[in-house]
Formats: C-alpha cells, structure tokens, sequence
C-alpha cells in the first residue's frame, strides 16, 4: 500500500479560508488535498509549481476559482496561506510574495 503524505496547516490561514467560502468549494479543495495525499504526481490542472518551492492547489467550483499556496517540507506538505479567490487570469503577484513570507515564516519557526 502507498504511504500517505501528512497535511499540516500553518498557522490558522488555510482553516479561515476555508471557513470563509461555501461548502461545495470546500469539498473541492479537500478534494485536491486529498490527491495530494496519495499521488505521487497531481495534474496541472490541480496542482501547479510558482516559484520558490511554492505550490497551489486549484480549484474551480461554480465559475469560482480557488487557489491555496503550500510547500513541501520532507515529502510532506505544509499548507501555508489561507488561499483566496481567483479573479483574474494570472495569480496575483502580491499573494505570491505573502506566500513566499509564509513559508519563510515556517522555517524560521520550524527551528
């Protein structure tokens, strides 16, 4: 059986999201969370590299795109920005860059 990878939040980002859109994109995210976990490779469709070890997850739900920033940490993934609401074609520089503190936050923590 293939090792499952484990899911940790930072900080309270990903759960005030979450709790701040519907249910049904709710279920979307845990649904690419929940590829994530077992795949060894998710397709770009649900899960795309930026830069700088930044990954995120993307969701649609009822012509609503949803995107959540995480990283690996030892094979594992650490979910570090509580996403946002896509309304543009291209991801929002300045979510980036809040992603990239995030994961410099981390380590920093981390040690």
């Amino acid at each position: 059986m293939k090792q499952e990878r484990t899911i940790s939040a930072f900080r309270s980002y990903f759960s005030d999201f979450i709790d701040s859109i519907d249910e049904g994109a709710a279920r979307k995210v845990f649904y690419v969370i929940d590829m994530l976990k077992t795949q060894e490779r998710v397709h770009t469709k649900f899960v795309k590299y930026l830069r700088d070890e930044i990954f995120e997850i993307r969701a649609e739900h009822n012509s609503n795109i949803y995107r959540v920033f995480f990283i690996f940490d030892k094979g594992n993934i650490v979910i570090l920005f509580n996403g946002f609401q896509k309304k543009s074609q291209k991801t929002p520089e300045k979510e980036i860059q809040r992603a990239i503190q995030l994961k410099e936050e981390y380590y920093a923590n981390k040690k």
